[in-house]
């Protein structure tokens, strides 16, 4: 063709909008922490900075005046609330984490966030502007029977089924090989942890906490003598690490019992739920809800992992994600934003996968990565919500035909009701998948029905639970807790 046809072609090529990011959902990690084979846990200030850091990369992704995903209609400097829901359990640890990196998200405004008063007279919010974001917090303290006694979270849920299946896993052949394989390994390093961790209870079945504890000190004990004479080499801490890593997976996922990644299955129904309703919104709706933020537990993180089949796209999915480790779904449309009095057509959105293993920043952004086994990183609306429908809960009668007809579940097979709702697909409703009434699902929360279906979720965002008391009692019981959730 020649230069000049193909400059008279040009003109008439149709003109691509560019992508938009509607709205979001950020699933995320706490910051570091101290050890959990000491109570009380806390975060460090290294925790704090690493959520400060990646709520500051958030940020600068998407609320900024630059940002290089800007959502249409959300604040830059001066939070709306209705365009946040930010939650969190009961957990020191995690609502730390979410309230320092709510401080990156929006920083101190300075002047901005001032106000005149009827005298005259000019008064600026405390901290130099201080943005006073809450954070939503929902107990992770079960309700039910025994609770405190539990070792699993998942034990005072509710979910007798969820229960049986991670308890199983301390029958099956691959965990009983690698307590027998690992057992001289363990042996080896007492020197190491001996204080805490004696002979008895040095052994694969505490794999996650004898890792926990050598990582933290690897991280604050400078003058530790944690290193044992060249005991901890680097073949040895990556064993440890990678044991660590095959121990909760096994707690938090088994492909032929869906039941045991019971946070999972609810985590993907809040998710369609609060996109869903962003989708609903107007695009030009200033109130409506744009971001929805959740702070949770590493287990939580693998539940998901293993259900949308994440392993797939890589083996680091496997692994137990770093501190402020996050994960976020981008709600994103090519269509044109001329309307911003309507809603974008459900058939012009798609939903995209990011992830970071640790804070996110310039250096470590949320790359994206296909979900479900497929290999696209972008999926149609339709596609995203018939996937994660598989395995989804966001009903009762979801919710008992998992767990088995005990707690509360006892009670509406006995009284013959229940409620059974699906995530709409095209948009059309508001509220996606349906909140369960508070109080039924679990029996775990007492919160208002519409912060039911969230606080059923971090109800059981962790895999164990366990009371604190006594240095050796916490490493006797359980390799997991972090006052009360598996983070």
């Amino acid at each position: 063709m020649q230069l000049s046809s193909l400059l008279v072609v040009l003109p008439a090529l149709p003109l691509v909008a560019a992508e938009t990011v509607l709205g979001t959902y950020i699933f995320h990690r706490h910051g570091d922490r101290t050890t959990k084979s000491y109570s009380p846990v806390s975060l460090t200030p290294l925790g704090a900075d690493q959520a400060l850091a990646s709520g500051l990369w958030y940020r600068h992704q998407y609320l900024s005046a630059n940002a290089s995903s800007r959502i249409p209609g959300m604040a830059t400097d001066l939070p709306v609330l209705s365009q946040l829901s930010v939650t969190s359990p009961v957990d020191n640890v995690l609502q730390g984490s979410a309230q320092v990196f709510l401080m990156g998200l929006y920083p101190p405004a300075g002047s901005a966030a001032s106000q005149t008063l009827a005298d005259g007279s000019s008064v600026t919010t405390p901290l130099g502007g201080y943005q006073f974001i809450p954070v939503n917090a929902v107990s992770t303290a079960a309700s039910s029977r025994g609770s405190e006694d539990n070792l699993w979270l998942q034990g005072g849920s509710g979910c007798g089924n969820a229960v049986a299946s991670s308890n199983s896993y301390f029958n099956s052949s691959e965990y009983l090989a690698a307590l027998k394989s690992t057992q001289t390994f363990y042996q080896s390093l007492l020197p190491v942890y001996n204080t805490t961790f004696p002979s008895a209870t040095a052994s694969f079945k505490n794999a996650y906490a004898i890792y926990d504890y050598i990582h933290v000190s690897e991280i604050h004990n400078a003058s530790s003598t944690i290193s044992s004479a060249g005991l901890l080499t680097n073949e040895t801490l990556h064993q440890l690490q990678t044991r660590a890593d095959q121990h909760e997976w096994g707690l938090a996922f088994n492909s032929s019992e869906q039941v045991r990644a019971i946070s999972g299955s609810l985590l993907a129904a809040q998710i369609v739920q609060a996109l869903n309703n962003t989708l609903a919104a107007p695009v030009g709706k200033t109130s409506a809800q744009k971001m929805t933020i959740q702070f949770g537990p590493y287990g939580t993180f693998m539940a998901f992992f293993g259900l949308a089949k994440a392993p797939a796209a890589s083996p680091e999915f496997y692994g137990i994600v770093d501190y402020a480790s996050s994960m976020v779904f981008e709600l994103v449309t090519n269509a044109s934003l001329d309307d911003s009095a309507a809603a974008v057509s459900p058939d012009k959105v798609s939903v995209r996968f990011r992830f970071a293993n640790g804070t996110a920043s310039d250096a470590n952004p949320p790359r994206a990565f296909p979900l479900f086994g497929q290999t696209e990183t972008t999926l149609s609306w339709s596609t995203f919500v018939s996937e994660m429908n598989k395995f989804a809960i966001g009903s009762n009668e979801a919710w008992c035909k998992a767990c088995g007809p005990t707690g509360a579940c006892a009670e509406i097979a006995q009284n013959g009701s229940s409620v059974s709702t699906a995530a709409s697909t095209d948009g059309s409703s508001t509220g996606g998948i349906s909140t369960p009434v508070a109080g039924v699902i679990g029996a775990v929360v007492t919160l208002a029905v519409i912060l039911g279906l969230e606080g059923l979720i971090m109800a059981v965002a962790g895999l164990r639970l366990t009371k604190k008391g006594k240095k050796n009692d916490v490493v006797r019981k359980t390799s997991n807790s972090d006052n009360g959730s598996n983070a």
